[in-house]
């Protein structure tokens, strides 16, 4: 086993986005000592390497990508569907917000909130035999199955749901409650 050069050590630091402080935080030494090992103005003690190599395989461990979070089992409507199918999906599965899928490509989005909003001016048994397509709203924004989880959270702060896309079709959904169901794990 090689032991990593000051180079390799610091290339991995910023490859996994720590500053020098959050590194020696986490590897309990102080950030002037991370600054000469990377430097290479001091050769660390092997007990002080094992940490930081520690925290590195740590922050490995952490990271986690959408391909493992997602919901595989989409639930979706077709824009030719009714209003009153997209209603029964969202009571039966207790959710607020359905992508509107056409041959595997999203073309919108239908929430709780849209087919209130379709009712203000018309009868209830008018907007339940209208088509989604009539009252949908823009699509959810798409991410790849690689893409991290703190990017994910960025985009979940402005919208209810991403989809995330195989090969340019829709494979899977990752929500605001799958977020947080990582707090628990």
């Amino acid at each position: 086993m090689q032991l990593p050069s000051p180079e390799e050590l610091k290339q991995k630091r910023i490859d996994l986005g720590l500053t020098q402080s959050d590194l020696a935080k986490r590897a309990g030494v102080s950030q002037p000592l991370i600054a000469r090992i990377e430097a290479g103005d001091v050769d660390p003690r092997l007990s002080t390497l094992r940490k930081i190599i520690d925290v590195f395989n740590d922050i490995e461990k952490e990271d986690i990508f959408l391909k493992d979070i997602m919901n595989r089992d989409l639930i979706s409507v077709d824009p030719d569907d009714s209003i009153d199918k997209a209603a029964s999906i969202m009571e039966k599965y207790n959710i607020s917000q359905i992508p509107v899928i056409q041959n595997g490509i999203s073309v919108g989005s239908i929430s709780e909130n849209m087919i209130v909003r379709s009712m203000s001016n018309k009868k209830a048994s008018e907007v339940s035999h209208m088509k989604i397509g009539d009252i949908m709203g823009d699509s959810f924004p798409t991410l790849s199955p690689g893409t991290d989880i703190k990017t994910a959270s960025y985009m979940l702060e402005k919208h209810p749901a991403v989809l995330v896309l195989e090969k340019g079709h829709v494979a899977g959904v990752v929500t605001k409650h799958d977020i947080l169901k990582l707090l628990s794990e």
